[in-house]
């Protein structure tokens, strides 16, 4: 033991490291950020973007970049300013954590309306040189806890808490990726629904203006299984998969089936499925619809599911392709876990609105790096997984009269390929 005290040695900690950020990855933001134009298209839809040092393209930039890096609130750029890095992405000194909480104040009702138009069309555009065949529009709603006194936070029964309950929307094209097209807060008393026909029809309205011979299928679960979303699809021409909740009419019009799945379960004792279909028609409803019906018994008990359709075709193959919609809610835990969405905490409900799209360009933007990484190890990473092991990295800043040089560490275990990504 005093062998091995005579050559240890103490150890001096200093936070004084000149021009250097731990936030490395912001050059493959950029990179990405460049390929799609997103926060040049985003930052048009604000009034008055204005041209000085903390112009709001400049300053939504930082905001989105921020997200990205795990930064998510506005206290961090207290600090984040003197981050050299930021500085030479930017183009400028960042904005302090007052500037960016006026700046998102500032945003008003035309303005979120138009950044939400500004989504679909960057998902069109990214389509328009290769059409999809069919297009998978994904809807649901979640809760975001709510943090004091905020205009329109309610009680929620469903989730026991204080929250607003934004509606999301996702759009995928002939089995790809979940891509983010619409988020909507609302206010937390709301029924999961709400609004969500005048949503589809707008949404419907644009793909099929950018997107004409593209096929459109709606799926949802039971929350949206209301009136207005089936007239909305079949005024529009659009298919639909839409989850029904039990009721005492659909469980005797399945009953044969499920009768059926009962004897298989005590003749084998291994869990059943079977599938089926009914004619059903609700008392708001104008005529029978077509509602795919899933008799399932497992060691537990019954697990009946009823899903309507205007499609034809397998039963069993319609409900495995409403069960794809599960996709959607990964995407959503993405948004929430990864990218702290529920960082919606000031007391203007349009300021937070404006914090929820903020989160959302920072999915889209994130989404594109994942695209950027298709055929490597990290294509099918979560985007908490990218972060860490693409975007946290140590940089170092070296500024002459001639070049900015930026330095990045050879040992990083994905070192070479964010060269191959940045080259």
């Amino acid at each position: 033991m005093n062998a091995y005290k005579t050559w240890q040695k103490a150890a001096e900690i200093r936070f004084d490291l000149p021009l250097t950020s731990t936030d490395g990855g912001l050059l493959l933001l950029k990179k990405a950020n460049g390929v799609l134009g997103l926060t040049d298209r985003m930052s048009a839809c604000l009034r008055s973007p204005g041209k000085g040092e903390h112009s709001f393209q400049k300053m939504l930039e930082q905001r989105v970049y921020g997200i990205c890096q795990g930064w998510e609130d506005c206290n961090d750029f207290d600090t984040l300013r003197q981050d050299a890095l930021y500085h030479h992405i930017l183009g400028s000194c960042p904005a302090s954590q007052p500037t960016l909480s006026r700046f998102e104040n500032k945003v008003r009702r035309r303005d979120l309306y138009a950044l939400s138009i500004a989504m679909v069309e960057v998902f069109i555009e990214r389509h328009r040189a290769n059409p999809p065949r069919q297009i998978i529009i994904d809807m649901d709603a979640t809760d975001d806890p709510t943090h004091g006194q905020q205009e329109f936070e309610f009680f929620h029964g469903y989730y026991g808490r204080h929250c607003f309950l934004p509606v999301l929307v996702f759009c995928s094209s002939d089995g790809g990726d979940e891509e983010l097209v619409g988020a909507i807060l609302r206010p937390g008393n709301v029924h999961a629904g709400r609004r969500s026909a005048a949503i589809l029809r707008r949404l419907v309205k644009m793909l099929r203006a950018g997107l004409p011979q593209t096929q459109i299928l709606f799926r949802a679960d039971a929350g949206f299984a209301l009136p207005e979303v089936y007239q909305a699809c079949e005024e529009q021409g659009i298919s639909y998969l839409i989850s029904l909740a039990k009721n005492s009419r659909l469980l005797d019009l399945a009953a044969p089936l499920r009768a059926d799945a009962l004897s298989a379960k005590a003749d084998t004792g291994a869990k059943v499925r079977l599938f089926g279909e009914v004619s059903y028609a609700a008392s708001t409803w104008p005529g029978e619809r077509r509602v795919i019906v899933k008799a399932e018994v497992m060691d537990k008990g019954e697990n009946p599911r009823f899903v309507v359709t205007n499609l034809s075709g397998d039963p069993e193959a319609l409900y495995d392709e409403y069960c794809q919609r599960g996709d959607c809610e990964n995407r959503i835990k993405e948004l929430k876990n990864d990218l702290a969405s529920g960082r919606t905490s000031c007391h203007k409900f349009t300021a937070n609105c404006f914090r929820l799209l903020l989160h959302a360009i920072a999915f889209i933007l994130l989404s594109q790096v994942r695209r950027m990484l298709a055929g490597t190890a990290l294509a099918v990473s979560t985007m908490g997984q990218i972060r860490l092991k693409l975007l946290k990295i140590a940089a170092q800043v070296q500024v002459s009269t001639r070049r900015t040089l930026i330095r990045l560490p050879r040992g990083h275990p994905n070192a070479g390929l964010l060269e191959t990504l940045l080259a």
